[in-house]
């Protein structure tokens, strides 16, 4: 302890006064060190500790939303599928009394560019409202590149729900493709139009034309990259058929959501009748009860019968299936963008009637999956 000696006078004398000044010692000082480094450690660790559960919970989230996020564009798409603006199909229409003649006979190319367009492909297209591959047609490889080992391609097709122009759809464009379908009574023989040009067809009155709608086609399926090749982020993409350049046909692929790993598609087919009859477009509808036309005998009902199918190998599904297409289940597996350190993925994944993993790998991983109804295309087949 440092002493001071204070001094002053009175009267004469001079006093002395012993005093002291407080302050810490080297081993006092030390301890206060050693404490303030303790205190310093323990929030540097509590620091680190929710940096990182902050880091996991931020790249879970991340993952989640990806996953819901990839499922409900998906839904969104495919509850339009079959649309056309009004128009059904004469094999799907029970208020017919002839042999239907518009029932596709072969699966469409997804890819085939619009100048190479026929009759025969149009009605295809108008008739199959969803298709998949696990394995692509050889013509489709320049437009779906490097798509990720062991997942599908889902091809959605219907006319857009708005009219150009009004509200947010988009304006008119000169080159593109519309589908017009006729409500008229005297134009059964052209029921609808889609082209380019010469939308000529009316509504009920057969004097007002009636509305167009932009042909959609779109093709989704999963990339082994996000934005640059080899980047490693497998990610959900789509291409779309539009006008580019002057020509009509599948765009190039754009990147929608990042961390879809997996993508399993299955269909519903509507293969039966309610008396369990097999469904068969070679004859006119027939009735259990002819007068008040209650009960097709030879049209399916709406609901899918038997187990989903999964469209595999080079062909996939045939036509016949698909044009009774009343149902899609997806399957997606939304993967981490990141690693996760201290993590290894040993566990195994259903997609449907397949299993995925395990990856062995630091990528946390979880399956979304949902039922979607093809309400366009097995609405008109419900009967009371």
């Amino acid at each position: 302890m440092a002493v001071m000696n204070l001094q002053w006078q009175t009267s004469g004398r001079t006093h002395f006064v012993r005093g002291s000044h407080g302050g810490f010692s080297l081993v006092e000082l030390m301890v206060s060190v050693t404490i303030g480094l303790l205190i310093m450690a323990a929030l540097t660790g509590l620091f680190v500790n929710v940096t990182r559960t902050n880091n996991e919970m931020s790249k879970t989230n991340s993952q989640i939303e990806n996953g819901r996020f990839s499922m409900q564009f998906l839904q969104n798409d495919i509850v339009q599928a079959g649309f056309w603006g009004g128009y059904v199909p004469q094999y799907d229409d029970l208020t017919s009394t002839t042999i239907p003649t518009d029932v596709p006979t072969a699966v469409p190319d997804p890819c085939l560019a619009y100048a190479s367009w026929n009759a025969a492909h149009k009605t295809n297209l108008i008739g199959i409202a969803v298709q998949s591959y696990d394995t692509l047609p050889s013509v489709c490889t320049s437009i779906i590149t490097n798509k990720q080992a062991n997942t599908d391609v889902l091809v959605v097709r219907h006319a857009e729900t708005c009219v150009p122009g009004v509200g947010n759809c988009p304006a008119d464009t000169t080159g593109k493709l519309y589908f017009q379908a006729t409500n008229c009574s005297t134009e059964t023989a052209t029921p609808y139009v889609i082209d380019t040009s010469g939308y000529i067809l009316h509504k009920k009155d057969c004097t007002t034309v009636a509305d167009k709608r932009q042909f959609i086609a779109t093709i989704y399926y999963i990339r082994d990259f996000a934005v640059t090749a080899g980047d490693g982020i497998p990610t959900l993409v789509r291409s779309q058929f539009d006008l580019s350049s002057g020509t009509l046909a599948q765009q190039a692929p754009v990147a929608l959501i990042e961390g879809v790993e997996g993508f399993r598609v299955e269909f519903g087919i509507d293969s039966l009748s309610k008396t369990a009859a097999a469904v068969d477009y070679t004859a006119a509808v027939t009735w259990n009860d002819s007068t008040n036309k209650i009960l097709p005998l030879n049209r399916g009902d709406g609901t899918p019968d038997g187990a989903f199918v999964h469209c595999s190998g080079v062909g996939g599904c045939t036509a016949a299936q698909l044009v009774d297409v009343v149902a899609v289940n997806l399957y997606v597996l939304a993967r981490s963008v990141e690693t996760n350190a201290g993590y290894t993925d040993s566990k195994t994944y259903s997609l449907g009637s397949t299993t995925m993993g395990p990856f062995s790998d630091s990528y946390k991983r979880h399956v979304f999956s949902t039922s979607v109804r093809l309400t366009n295309v097995a609405g008109r087949r419900e009967t009371p």
